[in-house]
């Protein structure tokens, strides 16, 4: 029975001309932050992928593991069915960030950052009216997602689905700015730390050694000090009665 269903929905997709790409969309390889979050991930543009298909609108497919075995190609990105305001209660998968195929043409390799942030619109998250919305995931996971190529109201190409992207959880989020990671934030705070108590002893040291030096006063007064300071001031006032 297995058989017979997959080779059904192998000539229904023969039928209408859909080609079954290899490439695989894949979280970015580049060293950002907030690569993955609570309710965001950064895919790789698929650049060089859709060349032969110049007319046609690109779309994402983000889709739980249900959404992965039961999404049709043939779904309409304005259909209310594959929504992002429905899912995932209500709907395994929706179609999100469509383009035209311009967007992904190849590039010479000259560094450009090329990305995109599944996840990233708040405004129009409980908007039925976009029903296309980046909105944020609304949980850890895991999606899958994959590229789908449509001309007009046919699809007419389609990716492999990538891996499974699970999310980050509360407990994994950190207060640390994006980018540094929470044992590194610690270290450095512990290296604050020990610097502090060092000059906290170097200054204690320093102030030791003055006072030894009577640099500070302390210890060096007493009634007979007063008194030789007026006997000096007593025998100045008689110096000139000695000169006359």
């Amino acid at each position: 029975m297995r058989p017979l269903l997959l080779l059904l929905l192998l000539l229904l997709a023969t039928a209408h001309g859909l080609v079954n790409l290899s490439y695989q969309p894949h979280l970015t390889r580049a060293n950002l932050g907030g690569r993955v979050t609570g309710s965001t991930f950064v895919l790789e543009q698929p650049r060089c992928v859709f060349d032969e298909y110049n007319t046609s609108e690109i779309w994402l497919v983000v889709a739980t593991s249900a959404g992965k075995s039961n999404f049709s190609d043939s779904a309409e990105p304005e259909m209310p069915e594959w929504s992002f305001q429905r899912f995932p209660a209500n709907t395994s998968a929706y179609l999100t960030l469509g383009t035209m195929q311009y967007h992904y043409r190849c590039l010479e390799p000259n560094g450009e950052l090329t990305v995109l942030r599944v996840g990233s619109e708040t405004s129009c998250a409980h908007d039925a009216s976009v029903p296309n919305c980046n909105g944020p995931l609304p949980g850890p996971g895991p999606y899958w997602v994959k590229f789908l190529a449509r001309n007009g109201s046919e699809p007419i190409a389609t990716t492999q689905w990538s891996e499974p992207i699970t999310l980050k959880t509360a407990a994994q989020q950190t207060p640390s700015s994006p980018g540094m990671g929470g044992g590194r934030s610690g270290a450095m705070i512990a290296i604050a730390a020990i610097l502090s108590v060092l000059l906290a002893v170097l200054l204690a040291a320093f102030l030791t050694m003055l006072c030894s030096s009577e640099a500070c006063g302390v210890g060096s007064f007493s009634p007979d000090s007063v008194s030789i300071q007026r006997y000096n001031t007593h025998h100045v006032y008689d110096q000139p009665a000695a000169r006359l």
